[in-house]
């Protein structure tokens, strides 16, 4: 059983009222619109001022679930970077795949019981084929991350994307597609088949095969191939990203993945999908930010938590901002440290919460004391620990801001949703809490995430934001000295960072996978916070 820990001095309404409309967000609802809804959908829609963005506004003009729901996407000027007509057409398409072929169809069961009774493979133009995302390693952050990535890789090869959650994930995320299932089928019957024994391994067939790559695919029976592109795979599972292997997938009916990473960028680098990415994405750092809110719509049982959240502690202030602290490693980052990092880069880099009093300036600051506030800025602190919540709120608190305009005191808030301490990626419960945590921060005018954190990447992409990112510190152990450049940098775009990319010799098996030496790609470049990884820019 989860809990949510509001930490403020407040506390929380027991009735859900609806938060004020958000300086970006201007609407008026009609009375066809309330009509067409049910309560359920009122909460959902009308609470919450920036809602996830519904491409299906445009792609089926009124049979979205709810009307209100279309309207209010309509009227929110947040949505800048509206997708381009060619990525509609591609997902108009995917819909009307998705639900000819979605589970226990006709054509999802002819598809499985061909393959499931080992005849051969020959997937034609009207056949249905599939990427199953099955149950995956990691947090959250990763888990949306590399399910996003097979999206994309499904909308370019004409597959239906299914998804094997398990029961800590089912209850997070409504269906992407209305009046359709992505869930693969429990039943015991199509999972015996699919992770049984005999289905067959990409790595091991391409390893098995080594001076014949292409050809054995070409010749290859099997209708099941488990993929592995997660942390950890080898240089033959990293075929996968060769164009001669890709033709020959093709030919597979079902492409069994389990991925823990954001292989987006990499995709870009292969010259067989550049031209269709090319036009599905001409702003190639909103690839994620469609993709995603596309994909992850909070179910209403985060959206209930997420609205009462943000109406009580976030809806009124002047400016939102969003603080992601992530410690990978408490020895060479104890608190004490994060802390000065986070202030040092608020303050004085990002600049976007203000300094505290001092002796210095404290006449000025106690003249003030007497006028109002002029500017509240709510913080909220996404982390699993409570410490830096406790610090920052404490110390904010205690010292007023020595603002030095004429108007009043800056005031500022600090509010945690959650602190769970420790991560448990397969605990429904956890994972809700962080789900709502992410959903949060991608509400804030401006946010500050951790290096390396893919829970960051998702807030950042789902909220259309360049983050500050702050850097892994680099700590002289002794001395204590950190050896900083600077402790944060602004984020170039954002999209998430492909952690863990095929090298570009890579060559040691025989063929060659696309990246900069076979063709790359000007906005494919070296991602912020991690040396080796990739993301996606505009150039």
């Amino acid at each position: 059983m989860y809990t949510l820990n509001f930490n403020s001095s407040e506390t929380a309404p027991e009735e859900f009222q609806f938060p004020k409309t958000r300086r970006l967000f201007k609407s008026t609802f009609v009375a066809t619109t309330v009509a067409a809804c049910t309560a359920a959908s009122l909460l959902l829609i009308i609470a919450f001022p920036i809602p996830p963005i519904n491409l299906r506004e445009e792609l089926e003009p009124g049979k979205s679930s709810c009307a209100s729901r279309r309207h209010c996407h309509k009227s929110s000027s947040s949505y800048h970077k509206p997708p381009s007509p060619y990525l509609l057409s591609v997902l108009r398409d995917y819909e009307q795949r998705h639900k000819r072929c979605e589970p226990l169809t006709k054509s999802f069961n002819r598809s499985f019981f061909q393959v499931s009774s080992h005849q051969p493979s020959h997937v034609d133009d009207d056949d249905c084929s599939y990427v199953v995302f099955t149950r995956p390693t990691n947090g959250l952050g990763n888990r949306m991350l590399s399910m996003s990535s097979a999206f994309l890789y499904a909308l370019l090869t004409n597959r239906v994307l299914l998804v094997d959650f398990g029961p800590d994930m089912t209850h997070l995320f409504s269906e992407p597609v209305p009046n359709s299932t992505w869930l693969f089928p429990e039943d015991s019957r199509f999972g015996n088949r699919i992770y049984g024994s005999k289905v067959d391994d990409f790595g091991s067939l391409m390893k098995n095969n080594n001076n014949n790559h292409t050809a054995v695919l070409a010749n290859n029976s099997s209708s099941f191939l488990h993929v592995n592109l997660g942390y950890g795979y080898d240089d033959y599972d990293k075929l996968f990203y060769s164009n001669e292997v890709q033709d020959g997938l093709q030919k597979v009916s079902w492409l069994i993945l389990k991925s823990d990473q954001y292989f987006v960028p990499y995709l870009f680098l292969m010259s067989g999908f550049r031209a269709k990415l090319d036009r599905m994405f001409p702003d190639k750092e909103t690839v994620f930010h469609h993709l995603g809110r596309y994909l992850f719509t909070p179910s209403d049982q985060a959206w209930g938590l997420i609205a009462r959240f943000y109406d009580a502690y976030l809806a009124n202030a002047d400016e939102r901002i969003g603080l992601q602290i992530r410690v990978l490693d408490t020895k060479a980052s104890p608190t004490a440290l994060v802390l000065k990092q986070v202030l040092r880069c608020a303050q004085k880099e990002a600049q976007i919460l203000p300094p505290l009093a001092t002796k210095q300036n404290e006449t000025a600051t106690k003249k003030l004391a007497s006028k109002k506030t002029s500017y509240n800025k709510a913080v909220l602190v996404a982390s699993l620990s409570s410490e830096f919540y406790v610090e920052l709120k404490d110390m904010f608190w205690k010292r007023a801001s020595a603002s030095t305009g004429s108007d009043g005191e800056v005031a500022v808030g600090f509010h945690q949703a959650s602190h769970e301490e420790v991560q448990r990626s397969n605990d429904g419960s956890h994972n809700m809490m962080a789900w709502v945590d992410i959903y949060l921060l991608s509400l804030c005018d401006v946010l500050v995430t951790s290096g390396w954190s893919t829970f960051g990447y998702v807030a950042q992409g789902l909220g259309g934001l360049r983050p500050w990112i702050l850097q892994i510190p680099d700590t002289k152990y002794g001395g204590g000295e950190t050896l900083w450049g600077n402790a944060c940098r602004r984020a170039v775009s954002m999209e998430p960072c492909f952690h863990f990319p095929p090298s570009y010799d890579g060559n040691k098996v025989g063929v060659r996978v696309d990246g900069e030496e076979g063709g790359g790609s000007p906005s494919v470049v070296h991602c912020e916070d991690v040396g080796g990884g990739l993301k996606l820019v505009n150039v």
